[in-house]
């Protein structure tokens, strides 16, 4: 799930891309908006608290971290992220420094043969300029998916987690999260985890802000369970 510290073709102007970000300046309207059309959202910020989110600005290493992520514990990608840094050094984390380590040198940070395969093909796509990581965030949320999931091991909800954490997408739904489905069914005491219709059934009073109703929900699920929020 992730966390508040922790996502080519057309023509955009760069005014248009500003106007798509997650700024500061969008996040009181969003509030606003929450307290008039869901309640349920509502005595959910009131639990949680101001809305905290730190993008994160190499989007590089976003996408290695969500690779390496995938399948496995927190500690546990925590701990290869770190032997990979540190293999890596003094270079930082990038496609460049990928490309000059051998198979035998990612397998021994604890990647598996599939992840170090996931990452040669997103640092040579880097490389060759087939995904221009500088530029994505001129297009629209769909263009960006498009073109993130043509990178092998990256699918529709990895690229939504970069558009939430890294471009500050302010109206972006990941249905298929478990950790927003598992928030859905506890704060508005459903019966059993929300499939795609109702999870997006319920977001339609959240738009145009989804992302940070979402943020909110994820944040719900530290909260202390004391019978749900009430």
């Amino acid at each position: 799930m992730p966390r508040a510290r922790i996502i080519f073709h057309g023509r955009y102007k760069l005014l248009d891309c500003i106007k798509m970000s997650l700024v500061s300046q969008q996040v009181e309207p969003a509030l606003r908006h929450f307290r008039s059309s869901d309640p349920v959202l509502q005595k959910t910020i009131k639990k949680v608290g101001p809305f905290r989110l730190q993008l994160q600005r190499d989007r590089f290493q976003a996408l290695v971290r969500s690779i390496i992520s995938q399948q496995i514990s927190t500690s546990a990608a925590r701990a290869i992220r770190e032997r990979l840094a540190k293999r890596l050094a003094p270079e930082k984390i990038s496609a460049a420094a990928i490309m000059e380590l051998t198979d035998h040198q990612l397998r021994s940070v604890g990647l598996s043969k599939q992840k170090s395969s996931y990452l040669r093909d997103l640092s040579l796509k880097v490389l060759d300029n087939q995904l221009c990581l500088k530029q994505v965030g001129r297009f629209s949320d769909e263009k960006v998916i498009e073109e993130l999931i043509r990178v092998k091991g990256i699918g529709r909800w990895t690229a939504q987690m970069f558009l939430m954490f890294c471009l500050g997408r302010p109206d972006v739904l990941p249905y298929d999260d478990l950790g927003i489905r598992s928030a859905l069914r506890k704060l508005y005491k459903l019966k059993a985890l929300p499939d795609k219709a109702a999870t997006e059934k319920i977001a339609s009073a959240w738009r145009p802000y989804a992302t940070i109703a979402c943020w909110y929900c994820w944040r719900s699920l530290d909260l202390p369970d004391k019978g749900g929020i009430k």
